[in-house]
C-alpha cells in the first residue's frame, strides 16, 4: 500500500488489508512494549493515516491503565476500532501467534540440545545481558513513576516486602492500589498520572479516524453488549477450564496450568517484567514445572523472539508441559507444545475481554483520578519488584553455585558491559543480546 496524500484521508481500509499489516506486525514487533508502540505509531499514525495522533494516544493511555500487555491490547483495540470485534480478535490473535509458533520451536531445540557447548555458549552470555536488561527496565519504569518521595516510598516498601519478607506478588499489588486509592482521596496530585507516551501535536495530515470523527456505531456504549462480550469470555474461559478438567483433573498439569496462568494475566500491571516473580514463584517454586536456571533462559528467549515479553510464559508452558509429560512420555513435544498453547490462551484470553469490553468505556473513563491514581501507586510500587527480579538474576548469574562458591567473572563483566551500553551509548536490545551471545559462545569455545 502506497502512503495517502497529507492532502486527504486516506480511503478506507478493507479487512483483508488490515489483516496482512497485523500479520506483518506479528512478525516484527521486537523491541519490548516501546519498540512495539513506537512501530504502530511509525506505521498507522505517520505513514498509513489509519488513526489521528490524539485517537491513538487516547486509546494508548486507556491500555496503559490494564493489565496485560499494552502494545497487543492496543494493537487489539485499533483493530476492533476499524473493524468490529473480528477485527480487534484478529489484530490482537496475530500479534501473539507468531512469537507462539517461534517459541515453541526454539523451547524444543532448547530441551533437546541446551547442553550442547553451541547453545550452551550462547546462552551463557544472554543470561547476564538480560539481568543488565531488567536493570535498565527497573530504572526506565523508576525514571517515569517515581515523581515524587511518595512514590519512592512506595518502591522502596514493596522493595523490601519481596526481598527481605518474600510478600507475594498479589498482595504487593492490592497493598500499593489500595495506598492509591485512599492517598488521592487526601494528596490527589501526588497520585496523579503523569505525561503521555508518545509524541504530542505532530501533524500528519487528515486520518481515517480523525479527532472529529465520529464514535462508530459498534464502539458506543451499551449495556446489553458490555453483557454479552462478559458473558463470551467467562463462557470461553469456563469451557476451556472444564475441558482441561475433565481431560486431567483438577491437579492435573493442564489445568493447574490455567487456573495459575489466568490469575498470573490479571497481575501485570506495568509490563512483564512486573510479573515475572509472580511467574517465578509460582512456576518453579510451587508447581516446580520448570527450575530457577531454566526461567532465565527463557526470559532470555522472550527477549529475542518477536511479540509481548509476557510470551515467555509460553516457554514456561512448554518446558513444563514436557517436565510434566502431560500427553505421556511417548507424546513429549506434543504434551508440551499443547501445554504452550493452554497457558498463551490463559494469559492473553483477559486482554481481548477487557479490550472488547471496556472499549465504549473509554471516554468515560480516562482522566478520573479516582481510577487512574491506583495505578499510579502499582507502578511505583512495581520498580521495587523489577529490582528485586533484577538482583535475584543477577545472584543465579555471578554465583552459579551459591555464594559459597567463586564469582563467575566472565558473567560480571558482560553484565557492566551491558549495561554501559544500555545506559550510555542506548543501545538497542536486540544487538546487545546479539553481541553478547557472540561473547558467550567465544568464551565457552575458548575454554
Amino acid at each position: 500500500m502506497t502512503a495517502p496524500t497529507p492532502q486527504r484521508a486516506p480511503d478506507p481500509v478493507s479487512f483483508m488489508e488490515a489483516f496482512r499489516f497485523w500479520l506483518k506486525l506479528g512478525f516484527i514487533s521486537f523491541g519490548g512494549p516501546a519498540g512495539q508502540i513506537a512501530i504502530m505509531h511509525a506505521e498507522l499514525v505517520e505513514r498509513r493515516r489509519w488513526i489521528s495522533e490524539r485517537r491513538f494516544l487516547h486509546a494508548l493511555n486507556y491500555c496503559m491503565l490494564l493489565p496485560g500487555p499494552e502494545a497487543q491490547q492496543l494493537a487489539t483495540y485499533l483493530g476492533w476500532l476499524m473493524h468490529r470485534t473480528w477485527g480487534g480478535i484478529v489484530a490482537g490473535a496475530l500479534f501473539v501467534l507468531p512469537s507462539l509458533f517461534i517459541l515453541v520451536g526454539l523451547s524444543w531445540v532448547y530441551i533437546r540440545f541446551g547442553d550442547v557447548p553451541v547453545v550452551a555458549g550462547i546462552f551463557y552470555g544472554i543470561k547476564p545481558a538480560v539481568t543488565a536488561v531488567v536493570l535498565h527496565a527497573a530504572h526506565r519504569i523508576g525514571t517515569r513513576a517515581l515523581r515524587n518521595r511518595w512514590m519512592w516510598g512506595i518502591a522502596i516498601a514493596s522493595f523490601v516486602a519481596i526481598f527481605a519478607f518474600d510478600t507475594p506478588f498479589p498482595a504487593i499489588v492490592l497493598a500499593a492500589g489500595l495506598v492509591g486509592h485512599f492517598g488521592a482521596r487526601r494528596w490527589p496530585l501526588v497520585f496523579a498520572l503523569g505525561g503521555t507516551h508518545g509524541a504530542q501535536g505532530t501533524a500528519h495530515g487528515p486520518a481515517l479516524i480523525d479527532d472529529d470523527t465520529p464514535t462508530p456505531a459498534h464502539a458506543r456504549f451499551s449495556r446489553l453488549h458490555l453483557a454479552q462480550v462478559l458473558g463470551a469470555g467467562l463462557l470461553l474461559w469456563l469451557l476451556a477450564m472444564l475441558a482441561l478438567v475433565a481431560a486431567q483433573g483438577w491437579q492435573g498439569t493442564l489445568a493447574q496450568m490455567g487456573w495459575f496462568f489466568s490469575k498470573a494475566a490479571l497481575l501485570t500491571f506495568g509490563g512483564a517484567y512486573a510479573v515475572l516473580p509472580y511467574v517465578y514463584q509460582g512456576a518453579v517454586d510451587t508447581h516446580q514445572w520448570l527450575s530457577g536456571a531454566q526461567m532465565i533462559d527463557g526470559l532470555a528467549l522472550g527477549e529475542t523472539t518477536p511479540g509481548p515479553l509476557i510470551m515467555v510464559v509460553a516457554f514456561v508452558g512448554f518446558v513444563g508441559g514436557w517436565t510434566k509429560a502431560v500427553l505421556g512420555p511417548d507424546a513429549l513435544f506434543l504434551g508440551a507444545a499443547l501445554a504452550a498453547t493452554v497457558v498463551t490462551f490463559f494469559t492473553f484470553l483477559p486482554s481481548f475481554i477487557f479490550i472488547l469490553a471496556g472499549g465504549p468505556l473509554v471516554e468515560a473513563t480516562h482522566g478520573k483520578l479516582g481510577f487512574t491514581a491506583p495505578l499510579s501507586a502499582i507502578t511505583a510500587a512495581v520498580v521495587g519488584v523489577i529490582l528485586n527480579l533484577a538482583l535475584f538474576f543477577a545472584y543465579h548469574v555471578w554465583w552459579p553455585r551459591g555464594f559459597a562458591g567463586p564469582v563467575d567473572l566472565p558473567s560480571a563483566v558482560i553484565t557492566l558491559a551491558a549495561l554501559v551500553a544500555l545506559f550510555r551509548f542506548k543501545v538497542g536490545v536486540m544487538p546487545l543480546l546479539g553481541v553478547c551471545a557472540l561473547a558467550g559462545l567465544a568464551l565457552t569455545l575458548l575454554r
